[in-house]
C-alpha cells in the first residue's frame, strides 16, 4: 500500500471507528485522559500492522479486541496503580442517563466490557464471545450477572 493509500486508509478507519474505540476505552478506563492514551494506542497499532481484513465485522471486532486489550495493559501498568483516580463528571440530556450510566461505572471491568458491547455496541452474544474468546454460555451468565447488579446499584440510588 502506497503512503496516500495508507493515509487514506487509516483516516477512513479513524472516522469510522474512532467513536467506538473512545467509548469503550472510556467504559474500561474510566477517565478521559486514559480513554485518549487508549485511543491512540488502539490507532497506532492500526497504522502499524496495517490488516487485512475479511468484512466489516472482522474490521470491527479487530479493533474491540486491541481496544480491550490496550486498556488492559493501561491498567495493569504500574505507573497507574499508583496513581488516584479523578472522577469526571459528563452531562447528559436526562437524569436517567445520567444514572444509568454512572451504575454502568461502578460494575467491575468484565461487567461493564460485556453492557457495553451488547448494549451499546449492539453485538449479539455470539459475536461477543468470538470477541472475547469466552463460551456463549459464560457471556450469558456475564450479562445477566451485570444486569442483577445494575438493577441493584440503581435500586439503591433510589
Amino acid at each position: 500500500m502506497d503512503y496516500t493509500n495508507k493515509n487514506q486508509y487509516l483516516e477512513k478507519m479513524i472516522n469510522k471507528y474512532s467513536n467506538m474505540v473512545y467509548r469503550l476505552a472510556f467504559v474500561r478506563t474510566k477517565t478521559k485522559e486514559n480513554s485518549e492514551d487508549v485511543y491512540q494506542e488502539v490507532f497506532l497499532r492500526l497504522a502499524k500492522k496495517m490488516p487485512v481484513f475479511k468484512n466489516e465485522e472482522h474490521e470491527k471486532a479487530w479493533l474491540i479486541k486491541v481496544t480491550i486489550n490496550c486498556s488492559k495493559n493501561l491498567l495493569n501498568s504500574k505507573f497507574l496503580r499508583n496513581t488516584l483516580e479523578l472522577k469526571e463528571e459528563m452531562t447528559f440530556e436526562t437524569k436517567e442517563r445520567h444514572d444509568v450510566y454512572y451504575a454502568v461505572q461502578e460494575l467491575p471491568l468484565k461487567d461493564r466490557t460485556v453492557i457495553h458491547l451488547y448494549y451499546y455496541e449492539n453485538y449479539k452474544i455470539s459475536e461477543i464471545s468470538k470477541i472475547l474468546k469466552v463460551k456463549e454460555n459464560t457471556i450469558k451468565s456475564w450479562l445477566m450477572r451485570a444486569r442483577e447488579k445494575l438493577k441493584l446499584i440503581i435500586q439503591e440510588d433510589y
